[in-house]
This record gives structure tokens, C-alpha cells and sequence, in this order.
């Protein structure tokens, strides 16, 4: 146990990377919450700083994009001194840095410590020296590998915050549901006719499926369940929705650019299973407790499903397409030397129906 942090009464929480890494952060931000009755503060990207609206644990966003943490644009230097300078005004009790095992902790550290925040929390491979008043050694991957829920819930359990509720979760308005019933019936979808939701868009090439096995498995469920396909994305991936459609055919309804990040949560939530690429759509499912089968590119063993019934179908990244980071490639070679192949339809369609076969499944 480290020093008391009892009289922590205003924490920030900094989580800069993506959708699902933030929601997976979840159960953690609720124990610092409900331990030491804080205000929590996020200081999350831009990419992320979305869904944090309606993760409950949550009373404060700051955005802000980071030059260590993959951005889809250039970084103006100049936001170091504005962050530094607004986190000093914010007078913070406490800072924690949440990570995953590959990266390092001590640039976003920095932030917290030039800030002057009394208090700093996380995993560290090395000695951070001054720059961690708590530090905890990091062993993983090189030990052990923990689910990044339970990895984040262990980081702030060494200060004494826990929860009994280590669930993901996401609350959004009562109206949510209705707007989505409103928007699908516009599209002529059946919304007395429960569906299944496809999610193909991905963040990294590494991570695709394949468009003809995404149509192979459209075929697969519309022939032998007979649900309807709500296939999803953003609205940058308003073509590709559409293109699967059209090769699916009957039973299957392009929604891409569709719905808000509050309705598609919702659309979640009314879904009898979601079919995805391993992204924030799985996350959310989690959060909603709706079944999912995850068409897994090996690369995050710690990133699957949490408490949620779920069926994880890996296959092998191409070599070309590996990552170069040294701690990333040392868990490939630990784990995944034996080639993968791509899960066919047929292996789709078993696990969604096993998962629907499961009497945690029905909902």
C-alpha cells in the first residue's frame, strides 16, 4: 500500500489513447470515485473524449492529443504549455496514468509533474525517479499478461480504491432508444424484428477481415438465423457499409454514418449480438451487456470482451503488417509463432449460435 490518499478529493485520470482503451478504464475511475469520494477528471484524446460523455465515473473532460500516442493529425507544440498551465489551475489532489504494458508512462508523467500535482500514480518499467511519488513496477508482458480491465483496477488498488462493480459501464438518455426506433424505420427496417449488428470499419489495416468473408457471413446469418443485419460504421465508413450491403443483399441494411455515438450505443444495447472487428464497438457491447463475436487480429491479448458473453475468433497478423514496438513483438513471439487463418463464415455462424444457444445470451 502506498501513501494515503483518503484526503484525494480532486484526481485526474489521464487515458490518451482510444475509444475502447478510456471505457475499458471504467471499473477503475469507479473505485478511485466511490473510494475517496473524488471528482474525477479525465484528460483523455480527441479520439476518446466521445464516449467519456456518458461514462458515468466521469465528472470532468480534458481533450487533448499527444505526439506519443497515435493522431491523425499534427501536434502544435504549444498545447504542453496550455495543458501544464491548466492543469496547475485545476489543483489537483492526485494524478493517475493509465497504460497499456507497451508503452511508456514517463512523457504523459511529465505533464502531471511539471503541473505540480502532489500525487502521481502508474505502471513504470524503469526507475521514474522523482517523476512518480507511486511507483508501480511494470511486469507485464515479461511475467504476466492481465485482462486491461483488471490490469488498470490492480494499478489503483495499490492506493487502496477498489469496487465490487468491475463491470464497463455507459448510461445515456432515456430518449436514445427512440431516436434510433425513429431513424430505422425511416430505412423501411422492421424495428419490431430483433437484428444482429456487423461492425467491419477498422483503426489499422493489421486488423482487417476480409470483405468477402464479411459477405460470406452476412449470407450465413441471414439464411440459416433469419435475423436482420444492421451493418455500422462512421460516417467515414458510410461506403464500405454500403458496398457489403449491396453484396449481401436481402436482410442486410447499411446504417454507416447513421447515428449519433449516443444512438449507436443504444442500437447496441437493443441488438441480440454484435459481430465485430477487435475496436471500441466490442467495448461498448461489453458495456451493454450484448454478446459479441470478435473477429480477433492477434495483436492485444489483454483487449477482449469483459463480462459479457462472447466468443473470440483470432487469426495471424501478416508479417509485413507487425508492429515494430519491441515489447509488442516479444508477445507475438511468446504467443502467436503458430500461423492463424482467417475465421471462415461458417465459423461465424457457430459462434453466434452458440452464444445465442447460452441462457446468459438471451436478453
Amino acid at each position: 500500500m502506498f501513501n494515503n490518499w483518503q484526503d484525494c478529493k480532486h484526481i485526474l485520470c489521464i487515458r490518451p489513447d482510444n475509444m475502447g482503451d478510456l471505457l475499458m478504464t471504467g471499473p477503475a475511475l469507479r473505485a478511485l470515485k466511490t473510494s475517496f469520494g473524488a471528482k474525477i477528471t479525465v484528460l483523455t484524446s480527441s479520439m476518446a473524449a466521445g464516449i467519456a460523455r456518458f461514462m458515468p465515473e466521469i465528472d470532468e473532460v480534458i481533450t487533448c492529443d499527444l505526439p506519443w500516442v497515435k493522431t491523425e493529425s499534427p501536434v502544435d507544440i504549444s498545447i504542453f504549455e496550455q495543458t501544464v498551465a491548466l492543469l496547475k489551475q485545476k489543483q489537483f489532489d492526485a494524478a493517475v496514468i493509465f497504460t497499456v504494458y507497451s508503452q511508456n508512462p514517463l512523457p504523459t508523467v511529465m505533464l502531471a509533474y511539471l503541473a505540480g500535482i502532489p500525487r502521481r500514480l502508474a505502471y513504470c518499467r524503469e526507475n521514474p525517479y522523482l517523476l512518480l511519488t507511486e511507483w508501480v513496477p511494470d511486469k507485464e508482458p515479461y511475467s504476466i499478461i492481465k485482462h486491461q480491465v483488471r490490469r488498470d483496477l490492480d494499478l489503483v488498488g495499490s492506493v487502496g480504491a477498489s469496487t465490487e462493480d468491475e463491470s464497463l459501464n455507459l448510461k445515456i438518455a432515456t430518449d436514445a432508444k427512440e431516436r434510433v426506433i425513429s431513424k430505422l424505420q425511416q430505412k423501411a427496417i422492421n424495428t419490431d424484428k430483433p437484428w444482429l449488428i456487423l461492425h467491419p470499419g477498422v483503426s489499422e489495416v493489421k486488423r482487417q477481415y476480409p470483405k468477402k468473408n464479411w459477405v460470406d457471413t452476412g449470407h450465413s446469418l441471414v439464411n440459416e438465423l433469419g435475423y436482420q443485419l444492421l451493418i455500422t460504421g462512421s460516417t467515414g465508413e458510410k461506403q464500405l457499409t454500403e458496398d457489403l450491403q449491396k453484396a449481401i443483399g436481402k436482410g442486410s441494411y447499411a446504417t454507416g454514418g447513421l447515428f449519433t455515438l449516443e444512438e449507436f450505443i443504444a442500437l447496441i444495447e437493443m441488438a441480440v449480438a454484435v459481430v465485430s472487428v477487435n475496436t471500441g464497438t466490442v467495448h461498448i457491447a461489453a458495456a451493454s451487456g450484448t454478446p459479441c463475436v470478435v473477429l480477433y487480429a492477434q495483436t492485444n491479448p489483454q483487449h477482449t470482451p469483459w463480462k459479457v458473453p462472447n466468443c473470440v475468433l483470432p487469426f495471424s497478423v501478416p508479417q509485413n503488417l507487425q508492429s515494430s514496438n519491441e515489447v509488442i513483438r516479444f508477445v507475438h513471439e511468446q504467443l502467436y509463432k503458430d500461423f492463424v487463418p482467417i475465421p471462415d463464415s461458417e465459423q461465424v455462424l457457430k459462434a453466434v449460435k452458440t452464444l445465442l444457444q447460452t441462457n446468459l445470451a438471451y436478453r
